[in-house]
């Protein structure tokens, strides 16, 4: 397959894109700046500039732009580029599309697992109801504009939970600490996430590259595991301990809602499509993912 991937350069698009090259498909990444290889292309999807002949011939659309979540405090400027950078990228990729006599067949856009804001021990499949919060809302309008794509076009929206790495991402800030020993819970670490590790991410869009699948996907490991369950397995894989609680108050003190959203709030999501499609995961345990995580395999 040609595929045309936004949001190539991250630490998901990244991995995705050497994924889908290892499996014999041809890669082409939207970049903003000045293209430095035959395989990118210029887009400015803020002022939603994208030729559309970038996307004739491709077979499908990745979409994985937005800015970074918790990098930063969220300020009112901030939270609008969290929105323009997900919503309008997204807009203007169906945008270009609606441009062609033939689409891509398929689009793959990128959601989250804030769809569902905090719903406590709420076990959530895919058509359970959004959340009322900041991230909830960011993601049901990320959802609408990929659901502008042309009539035809196979439109997914993956719905991606809290992503292990070895380095960045969600556990970048935190696998530091505990690899020194001094990490420990979140609040009071009964909080679920649904966690996936990132080659489990690279090999679900794969699989749904290459199904018949459409609308959203839960993409999480079908193990369900609150913080201190989390805690405890990474500690164990790592060998170390993790007995420094940081107590909600302290974190909702430093990082306000963004606190609230990404570490406090409850996500129980179960990943039923995946699951039912019969996609295998490498890392279905939380067992395995910490031993991954730790660089046992």
């Amino acid at each position: 397959m040609r595929i045309v991937i936004a949001g190539a350069s991250g630490l998901i698009g990244t991995h995705m894109s050497a994924t889908f090259r290892t499996a014999g498909h041809e890669v082409i990444s939207l970049v903003r700046r000045e293209p430095s290889a035959a395989t990118e292309t210029r887009w400015d999807p803020a002022r939603g500039e994208l030729d559309p002949g970038v996307l004739a011939g491709a077979d499908a659309v990745v979409n994985l732009s937005g800015a970074g979540i918790g990098d930063r405090p969220w300020t009112r400027t901030r939270v609008a580029e969290l929105y323009s950078s997900r919503v309008d990228s997204t807009r203007t990729l169906a945008k270009a599309m609606h441009k062609l006599d033939v689409p891509p067949a398929t689009f793959l856009s990128q959601s989250g697992s804030n769809y569902y804001g905090d719903a406590g021990n709420t076990v959530l499949r895919e058509n359970s109801p959004a959340g009322s919060a900041i991230l909830s809302r960011l993601c049901l309008e990320w959802e609408e504009a990929a659901a502008r794509a042309p009539h035809g076009v196979r439109v997914v929206t993956p719905r991606t939970g809290v992503v292990f790495s070895r380095s960045g991402g969600a556990l970048g800030k935190l696998l530091p600490l505990m690899r020194l020993g001094v990490g420990g819970p979140l609040g009071d670490g009964r909080q679920y996430w649904p966690w996936v590790t990132l080659p489990d991410v690279s090999a679900a869009f794969l699989f749904l590259l290459e199904s018949e699948i459409s609308g959203p996907v839960n993409l999480c490991a079908p193990e369900q595991a609150d913080v201190d369950t989390i805690v405890a397995a990474l500690a164990r894989a790592l060998h170390r301990p993790a007995v420094f609680r940081v107590p909600a108050p302290v974190l909702r003190l430093l990082m306000r809602d963004l606190a609230e959203e990404l570490l406090l709030s409850s996500v129980r999501m179960e990943p039923g499509v995946l699951s039912a499609a019969g996609f295998h995961w490498q890392h279905p345990t939380l067992a395995a993912a910490a031993g991954w995580v730790a660089g046992k395999d």
